[in-house]
C-alpha cells in the first residue's frame, strides 16, 4: 500500500469511526506506528483531520472525502464505465458533466476520442466541475462551457444559485451524471445538498440522463435526492453490482448496462 492509498484508507476509516488512534490504526494497516503518526500529521496539515494526543478526529460530522482521495477507489471499474458512457455520446452533441471521479474519466475518454477518419470527435461539454474544464480546455475539438457559481473544495464543483440559473437557460442533449447512490425507489442521490440541487437542474435541462455509478453505489440511497428512477434513461455500472438490486432498478424502467 503506497502513501496515496494509505491516506485514502485513513480518511475512509476516520469518516466511519469519527476518530482513530495511532496504535490500533497501525495494526489495522499493517504499518509502523511512526508511519501512521507521520500520516496523521500530514492529513492534519491539509486540514482533512484534526490532530489529537495519540490520534485524529474527523474535521466535521458531515465528512466527505475530497475528490483527490477518491480517485484510487475502484479505478478499473470506473474506467470501463467511462468508456461505455463515452461510447453513448454522439459526435456534435451538447453533453452535461457534473463533478466526480467517474465523470472525470468520461471527460478523459472524450478528450482522446476520434472519428473513423482519425480526426478528433467534436462535442460541447457543459460542466460545473473545475477539474474537468481544466482537462478539456486544451482540446480544440471540445467546446467547454462552465456554469459559474461557488466552488466546493471537496468535489471541485461550482454550485449555488448562479450555477443553477445558468443551467436553466441551456438545453443539453444528454447529461452524464456521477452520483453517490442509486436505487429503484429513491432514484439517484448525493451526500451534499448543493451538489444534489445542481445535479437535479442538469437532469431537468437534458433530453436524456445517463447515470454512471460503480457497484458500491447500487442499491443504496443518501439523504439528498437528485432525481427519481423515471428520470434516468440508462445506468452504467460494473458487473460486481448486486443483481437483485439491478433487476429492481430495471423494473423501475431504467436500462442498466454492466461492464
Amino acid at each position: 500500500m503506497n502513501q496515496h492509498e494509505r491516506w485514502h484508507r485513513l480518511l475512509e476509516m476516520v469518516a466511519d469511526a469519527g476518530q482513530l488512534d495511532i496504535e490500533s490504526t497501525a495494526r489495522e494497516l499493517g504499518v509502523s506506528a511512526a508511519t501512521v503518526r507521520r500520516d496523521f500529521d500530514e492529513l492534519a496539515g491539509q486540514q482533512l483531520v484534526t490532530r489529537t494526543r495519540g490520534g485524529v478526529i474527523a474535521t466535521s460530522v458531515s465528512y466527505d472525502l475530497p475528490l483527490r482521495y477518491k480517485v484510487a477507489r475502484q479505478a478499473p471499474e470506473k474506467q470501463r464505465i467511462a468508456a461505455a458512457a463515452a461510447a453513448m455520446i454522439p459526435a456534435g452533441v451538447t453533453v452535461g458533466l457534473n463533478g466526480g471521479t467517474t465523470t472525470t474519466e468520461v471527460a478523459r475518454v472524450l478528450a482522446l476520442r476520434t472519428d473513423p477518419d482519425g480526426s478528433p470527435t467534436p462535442v460541447t461539454v457543459v460542466t460545473n466541475a473545475l477539474n474537468i474544464a481544466n482537462e478539456l480546455i486544451v482540446r480544440p475539438h471540445i467546446r467547454v462551457v462552465m456554469t459559474g457559481g461557488t466552488a466546493r473544495t471537496q468535489s471541485y464543483e461550482l454550485v449555488g444559485r448562479i450555477a443553477e440559473t445558468m443551467l436553466t437557460s441551456v438545453a443539453l442533449d444528454l447529461v452524464v451524471l456521477g452520483v453517490d447512490a442509486v436505487d429503484h425507489q429513491h432514484g439517484a442521490s448525493a451526500h451534499n445538498d448543493d451538489e444534489a440541487a445542481i445535479n437535479h437542474v442538469m437532469v431537468t435541462s437534458a433530453a436524456r440522463t445517463l447515470v454512471v455509478a460503480d457497484s458500491s453505489k447500487i442499491g443504496r440511497r443518501t439523504f439528498n435526492r437528485i432525481c427519481l428512477p423515471g428520470s434516468i434513461d440508462t445506468l452504467i455500472t460494473d458487473k460486481a453490482a448486486d443483481q437483485d438490486q439491478v433487476r429492481l432498478i430495471e423494473q423501475a424502467g431504467v436500462t442498466v448496462v454492466q461492464v
